[in-house]
Formats: structure tokens, C-alpha cells, sequence
């Protein structure tokens, strides 16, 4: 989204005689978000329902299928503009989870109804892709640059989705940018060396704000975890590895 600043050199650029055309191919701006803010400039207040998009309110009508899709925009997808104010929302999701990709694309047709979802091949991966005018603000998190090149907070309302859907939200995540693996280490019993193996989770990401919503929402349900290194979360007690795999489980 556009800051007040940007909206108002865009304006600035209207006052000084340039067209909405001229402007928009000099700042990169849709036609249709200088239209708007010709009508409004000052940016809209996510915790009330969208006036470009009253067909569908904020928040959402299936909030255990957005906390799960927002766990998988936060780790794998992004929104780009396209022509008359329409937006694209992709999430890449990887050949060798079939079942992933699935759970992706209903989620996405849960969430906004009465848009097309549409899987897009690409090496190694599908992009579940889907276009509505809606997708900035149903994630508003959604800006310019790598995710973790700025602030990632949730809205008051988001807020309350993943408060009430905690489990739905760490699957998105951990489909996204996690795995469940089995390690192993050896003993000796006995006089002999014997190999044991443990199931347990790993989270990972660059953003230091997306990995602390992973880390309290752990919190939140009570998984014990710890912090491998700067980027990489890991789950390896018993009852919290249990308790993921009644929740989460592994990927398919």
C-alpha cells in the first residue's frame, strides 16, 4: 500500500497539468488508485470494512481458512498490481507436496468465493494464483520490497483471527517455510552404540518479525521452542513435537 506522502507527490503531479496516464506510467501507480485518492487521500483504516471492495467485509467470512492462508502469504506469497485496480495473490507451493498444494488452493476459494483460483506451472513448483481488487486488504501486509526488508505486523483484526485460530495459522507457516524431520544421535548401551531417532520441527525465515508471530503463537498454544540461530526455529520436546503433529503434522 501507498503511503500519504506518495499519494500526495502523485497529486502534486495531477495539479501540475501531467494526465492520470502520464502519472501513472511516471510513478508506477495503478490509474485506478490515483482515481481514488482524488476522492480520498488519506489511507484506509483496515479495521473497518474496504469501500473499493464492499462486497466483502474485513474481516473475512471464513477466518479458519484465512488464518491457515495467512500463514502461507506470510512464508511463500505475494500480491502484485495489475491492470484497473486488480491484484494478483500467489503462493508458490512446491511439486513434491501435492496435498499442500491442494489445502492452498481451497483455502483460497474459501476465503474469496467468487474468484477463479488457477495453479500456474513452474519449475519445480505451482503458483496458486488468484485475481481480486480485495488482496491488499485482506493482507495488508502486502508492500513494496522483500518482506524481510520491512515491518511485518498483523492488524487488530488479524489479530483476533489468529488468537482464535492459533493451529490453523502455524500449519500455514510450517507448509510455507517449514519441516518436520527425524533426527538421529547415537548412545552407548551396554558397551554397544545404538542409534536413536526423534521426529522434530523447524521454522525458517529471514524476517525477524514474521518469526516472532511464529514463536508467540507458539506461545499461545503452548509449544515449547528454541531458537537455532537467527533464522531457524526449532520444536524438539516430546509433548510439543506431539502436539505439532496433532495439529500440524507433515507435509504431503
Amino acid at each position: 500500500m501507498y503511503d500519504l506522502e506518495t499519494r500526495k507527490r502523485a497529486l502534486a503531479l495531477l495539479d501540475q497539468g501531467f494526465s492520470q496516464n502520464s502519472v501513472s506510467k511516471q510513478t508506477g501507480i495503478s490509474r485506478a488508485a490515483i482515481r481514488s485518492w482524488l476522492a480520498r487521500i488519506q489511507p484506509l483504516n483496515r479495521s473497518t470494512p474496504c469501500p473499493r471492495c464492499c462486497d466483502t467485509p474485513v474481516p473475512p467470512q471464513d477466518p479458519v481458512a484465512y488464518s491457515y492462508l495467512l500463514g502461507l502469504y506470510l512464508g511463500d506469497g505475494c500480491i502484485s498490481a495489475n491492470r484497473r485496480g486488480v491484484y494478483s495473490l500467489r503462493i508458490a507451493c512446491a511439486d513434491a507436496w501435492p496435498g499442500l498444494i491442494d489445502a492452498c488452493v481451497e483455502a483460497v476459494r474459501k476465503v474469496r468465493p467468487s474468484n477463479k483460483v488457477c495453479r500456474v506451472p513452474r519449475p519445480g513448483c505451482q503458483y496458486v494464483t488468484s485475481f481480486s481488487k480485495h488482496w491488499p486488504c485482506l493482507f495488508p501486509q502486502h508492500g513494496p520490497g522483500k518482506k524481510h526488508d520491512r515491518k511485518i505486523a498483523l492488524e487488530p483484526w488479524q489479530r483476533r483471527i489468529v488468537d482464535a485460530h492459533p493451529w490453523e495459522f502455524i500449519r500455514g507457516l510450517i507448509h510455507s517455510d517449514g519441516c518436520r524431520i527425524i533426527n538421529w544421535t547415537t548412545r552407548i548401551v551396554g558397551g554397544k552404540q545404538r542409534r536413536y531417532e526423534y521426529p522434530r520441527y523447524f521454522f525458517t525465515n529471514l524476517s525477524p518479525d514474521i518469526m516472532k508471530l511464529f514463536t508467540g503463537t507458539l506461545d499461545l498454544v503452548g509449544v515449547e521452542w528454541k531458537q537455532a540461530n537467527s533464522r531457524n526455529i526449532s520444536v524438539a520436546r516430546r509433548a510439543s513435537v506431539a502436539l505439532m503433529d496433532a495439529h500440524v503434522g507433515p507435509k504431503h
